[in-house]
């Protein structure tokens, strides 16, 4: 009876310890406040999750809405705080007075929305090209559809092939000709590589996420995969696969080097929203300020530090 006891209370404690830590992670993970400085004072802004996502700064009737992406370690709703590139679109648009609402789609479905003029702004978004072409109006360019703003910091763009593919790529991207390249559907990439793959100079497998772009690596059914290498490995570690598979995905595949390009990120506003300009106007003035007075650095630096070390 005492041994039965005693098995008793462990698991029962067991699963209580179980439950505490994996309330107190869900919490970290799904945190709906902002905090950020502007103009020497500190501001604390409190959100909450919505039907469609998450609202910020809900008494304001300068009402926004914003098409993303779960793009760890940029962006992702399971990302601690969300992570940095969600704070600081909050911190940018709620400094300026806007009632800020967030929703998280596949990237092909988000970037129709705002070419369409449904939602207002895509966000991050890299350069955007003046000859690249809309992929949902037809005969039209993308720079018609949308206004960018000044940029802020991103990440590397590269190439990924399989570890026991032998490559050297060459610096005018020529030796892509006639390969199988993986692509994330609705990216940008780089003008160079953007320009060959319009031209049909190599073939394409379009996915919906670099997820799905490792798994065509590692299968063996692409030569390359195009993004950013630090999302890559954040899609496989945050997914929901076994330790194992995580394993195999990440050493089945190794970076080309150099990288092509280090892209900064873009706030992209439809020209739908009637009063696009100001919002311009608005974000870019927030950009200049964040940076000068470090709140920019702060936000990334903050988010690093509550990230999952994977």
């Amino acid at each position: 009876m005492v041994t039965k006891l005693l098995n008793f209370y462990a698991a029962f404690i067991s699963i209580t310890l179980f439950i505490s830590i994996n309330s107190n992670a869900e919490q970290l993970n799904h945190s709906l406040q902002v905090q950020y400085n502007h103009q020497g004072k500190s501001y604390i802004i409190d959100g909450e999750k919505t039907a469609a996502g998450y609202r910020f700064n809900s008494e304001s009737n300068k009402v926004l809405t914003l098409a993303t992406l779960n793009w760890p370690p940029y962006i992702g709703e399971e990302l601690c705080n969300k992570g940095w590139v969600f704070q600081f679109a909050i911190a940018l648009l709620t400094s300026k007075g806007y009632q800020v609402n967030i929703e998280f789609y596949p990237w092909a479905r988000s970037v129709k929305l705002v070419e369409e003029g449904t939602v207002d702004i895509l966000f991050p978004e890299y350069f955007i090209e003046s000859s690249a072409p809309s992929d949902v109006i037809s005969s039209a360019k993308r720079r018609e559809l949308l206004e960018l703003s000044n940029r802020f910091p991103g990440g590397e763009i590269a190439l990924l092939k399989r570890k026991d593919y032998s490559f050297e790529l060459r610096e005018d991207l020529s030796n892509l000709k006639g390969k199988l390249i993986g692509v994330v559907r609705g990216y940008q990439n780089t003008p160079e590589f953007d320009a060959m793959m319009d031209a049909k100079l190599f073939k394409v497998i379009k996915a919906v996420d670099e997820l799905q772009l490792m798994k065509l690596l590692a299968a063996k059914r692409v030569d390359f995969i195009i993004g950013d290498p630090k999302v890559f490995n954040y899609s496989v570690n945050y997914s929901n696969l076994s330790n194992a598979n995580k394993k195999t995905l990440l050493n089945a595949s190794e970076q080309v080097h150099p990288a092509l390009k280090y892209n900064h990120l873009y706030f992209a506003i439809s020209n739908q929203y009637s009063p696009w300009r100001t919002l311009l106007d608005d974000i870019n003035l927030s950009l200049i300020e964040f940076q000068q007075n470090g709140e920019t650095t702060r936000l990334v630096e903050n988010a690093s530090s509550c990230a999952i070390d994977l």
